[in-house]
């Protein structure tokens, strides 16, 4: 994956970004990491084209991101939300099979074969005609994960997926991304799973306040350079009691 973000700025009712500029070249996976707040996911929600920014642009895999190619761009981008975002009222295949049939003009049949193949890989294959309401919350984002990667993206794009899941069902979402990871596609997730992002990423970017205030290499994780990767990592990884 190669990717070039120049002086991009985002507001909403304030900064968001803050003049991001990054290059890379042959990078398979990326991590986004900081602080709530920090501006991960809107730089994220850029990147998979959901949202405009005010300032800079965007070059992914040689293709800059514009007006005019934004809808066919987005198709090529399997994107999994923190919230799952599946349909209630469609089953877990329907839910997968929809895009694949309204968006991408499949064959119905084609679809569900692969589908079901694809379930069944991740483990969800006896939930398949289960309502969301049915299944886990780890089983629910792992059934995004199918429906980003049925697709076939040329990126997958992950925004804090085990944000609100508990240890057991945060590791079966990180067990489904691992298997992402070992099929050689190009992701770029944001996370607060920082032992997961030092074990997979190629290279990780920590944003604070809407910069890029360090980036670099899985290894910048043991040996930070800036006095506030410093912080951040002492704070999420130990705790010191407070008198």
């Amino acid at each position: 994956m190669d990717i070039k973000l120049k002086n991009i700025d985002k507001y909403y009712e304030k900064k968001i970004l803050d003049d991001i500029n990054l290059e890379l070249k042959g990078i398979g996976v990326l991590a986004l990491i900081g602080p709530s707040g920090s501006g991960k996911s809107t730089l994220l929600r850029l990147i998979a084209g959901l949202e405009s920014f005010e300032r800079g642009s965007i070059e992914l895999n040689g293709v800059e991101l514009s007006e005019g190619n934004l809808t066919e761009f987005r198709k090529s981008v399997g994107f999994v939300f923190q919230d799952h975002n599946l349909f209630s009222h469609l089953t877990v295949i329907e839910n997968i099979c929809l895009v694949l049939e309204k968006v991408h003009k499949r064959d119905s049949i084609e679809a569900r074969a692969e589908v079901e193949k694809l379930l069944d890989k991740f483990g969800l294959i006896e939930h398949k005609d289960k309502y969301p309401h049915q299944i886990s919350g780890g089983q629910s984002q792992r059934v995004s994960i199918v429906r980003a990667l049925a697709i076939k993206p040329s990126i997958i794009l992950l925004d804090e997926p085990t944000s609100s899941l508990d240890p057991v069902l945060t590791y079966e979402v990180l067990v489904a991304i691992k298997k992402l990871i070992d099929q050689d596609k190009n992701v770029v997730i944001v996370t607060h799973e920082i032992g997961f992002a030092k074990e997979i990423a190629d290279y990780i970017l920590y944003l604070e306040d809407g910069k890029i205030v360090e980036h670099g290499d899985r290894d910048m994780l043991k040996n930070p350079q800036t006095y506030e990767l410093r912080g951040f990592l002492q704070k999420v990884l130990t705790f010191s009691a407070v008198d």
